[in-house]
């Protein structure tokens, strides 16, 4: 399950991999601002904390949604683009930072999230309070490692470009879906199922 570091660096990636910028890291703004949406959607744990005590509440409903991703994503934009000093990212940008997690949470994790909301809903089990919140962002990051190493990965085959006109991030994407598409598309099947 990726935690907040992985799914920072995954938003990172993916600006590093789809933004026009030569470098996806310049700045603390943006990075403090990719750090942000990228992290959006677990914003469902805090209100289910707040609200009702126990963080799964609420957790991976409408906040995992390809909905939420476009209509938060619209707003980020709209929103970094009035206020003078933060970062400007346009829509695409934004919502591929919110999209990341979801996708990340889909892919990375076993319970399913809510991708096509309102048509599929689906939530967390159990619970999980506050201090189990903060031992997770604290002292699990960890966990992430693999998520750090991957990202690095295809960081660097993003960069190089083979000879036949093909880039190596396309190369890795082909031999990616190969391994885990049978898996995804599973999943898919799951949540496309009312």
């Amino acid at each position: 399950m990726p935690l907040p570091i992985g799914h920072a660096v995954i938003g990172l990636t993916t600006r590093r991999i789809f933004s026009a910028e030569e470098s996806g890291f310049a700045g603390w703004k943006p990075l403090l601002a990719v750090l942000f949406l990228s992290n959006l959607p677990d914003v469902d744990v805090l209100l289910g904390i707040v609200f009702q005590g126990n963080g799964n509440v609420f957790h991976r409903g409408p906040t995992h949604s390809l909905i939420f991703a476009f209509i938060a994503g619209f707003l980020a934009s709209r929103i970094l683009e009035w206020w003078s000093r933060l970062p400007k990212f346009s829509f695409r940008m934004c919502f591929l930072f919110i999209l990341s997690h979801v996708l990340a949470d889909l892919v990375f994790t076993v319970s399913p999230v809510s991708f096509f909301w309102p048509f599929t809903v689906n939530w967390s089990s159990g619970t999980i309070e506050l201090k189990h919140v903060v031992n997770l962002i604290l002292f699990e990051n960890y966990r992430d490692v693999e998520i750090i190493i991957g990202c690095v990965f295809v960081i660097l085959l993003h960069r190089t470009r083979a000879k036949s006109g093909v880039s190596a991030c396309e190369r890795f994407a082909a031999m990616f879906w190969e391994e885990t598409g049978a898996r995804f598309l599973k999943r898919l099947k799951l949540l496309l199922r009312v």
